[in-house]
């Protein structure tokens, strides 16, 4: 009866106490949770926000972990990290969003009901923190009693069926959200080949494959424009995107004779200053 009482206190003296590392556990990965969850909200690219969301949903899985909840852990991993967060890039990357986007609000009063709606947000937390049983805990054997999955289906089809349901549904919505805004109808029909050659013709555009580029320095260099019978540059030969970054090198006669002459001042300051070729020559000639 002693040994059953000393073994009941040691038990209650556990699920009361916390251990060196599990504090040092729970300041650093909670700390970096609250950098992640921050970073969300104030980050101005949204793929950044993304990034920083999926780092505070793996800390996250770590907790459970580290609670005994392995089962939600992986869940947390797998399927909101690993799914649902590249889902969310995935419309990122689709739709196309931007900070100038961010700051254009189509919508009138969405700030402010977005302030409310986390206003009463945050009143329900801290309602639920402040209603949290902080003197008796039931600790994780009696949780996991008959398993970790089925005490978890237990909790989610029973007590917090409607919450699950409800989160479902925002799920669905916002995968049929996304499906509605990526997606681009199309008002016209689509041309055919013939159509866009024959488009190309009666507009006068060039008909032909565009010419290669030019020949420089004995190779081929595809940011010199190639050269016409008379001698000018043709500016088809060059990509659209050199010509728009200002890459294409110029050898026009003024530019090579402007390349000549500081090569021959180059040589005569070399000349002057006695490091010429010859002169090198000579040195390593009389050093051997």
């Amino acid at each position: 009866m002693t040994a059953q009482l000393a073994a009941q206190s040691v038990t209650q003296l556990a699920a009361y106490s916390t251990s060196t590392g599990e504090a040092f556990q729970f300041w650093v990965l909670g700390t970096v949770a609250v950098i992640g969850a921050l970073c969300t909200v104030f980050m101005r690219k949204a793929v950044h926000s993304a990034l920083c969301l999926a780092g505070t949903m793996i800390v996250l899985a770590v907790f459970y972990l580290a609670n005994g909840a392995y089962f939600l852990g992986i869940v947390q991993v797998v399927v909101y990290t690993g799914a649902i967060m590249m889902l969310f890039l995935f419309v990122v990357m689709l739709v196309g969003v931007t900070a100038a986007d961010s700051l254009k609000e189509t919508i009138k009063g969405q700030r402010w009901l977005a302030l409310v709606c986390g206003l009463g947000f945050g009143v329900l937390l801290f309602a639920g923190i402040g209603n949290a049983s902080l003197k008796e805990f039931n600790g994780l054997g009696q949780a996991n009693a008959n398993g970790n999955v089925e005490g978890l289906a237990a909790l989610i089809f029973t007590k917090y069926v409607f919450a699950f349901e409800i989160t479902g549904a925002l799920l669905i919505t916002a995968a049929v959200g996304a499906m509605v805004l990526t997606h681009r109808e199309r008002t016209e029909r689509a041309k055919t080949q013939r159509e866009l050659a024959e488009e190309r013709v009666r507009e006068g555009k060039h008909l032909p494959p565009l010419p290669a580029p030019g020949v420089y320095a004995r190779h081929n260099a595809v940011d010199v424009a190639g050269l016409l019978p008379d001698g000018t540059p043709s500016e088809l030969s060059v990509s659209r995107t050199l010509r728009e970054r200002g890459q294409i090198r110029d050898v026009s006669p003024e530019a090579l004779s402007d390349l000549r002459a500081l090569e021959q001042r180059a040589e005569e300051r070399l000349e002057r200053t006695g490091d010429t070729p010859a002169n090198r020559k000579r040195a390593e000639e009389a050093s051997k």
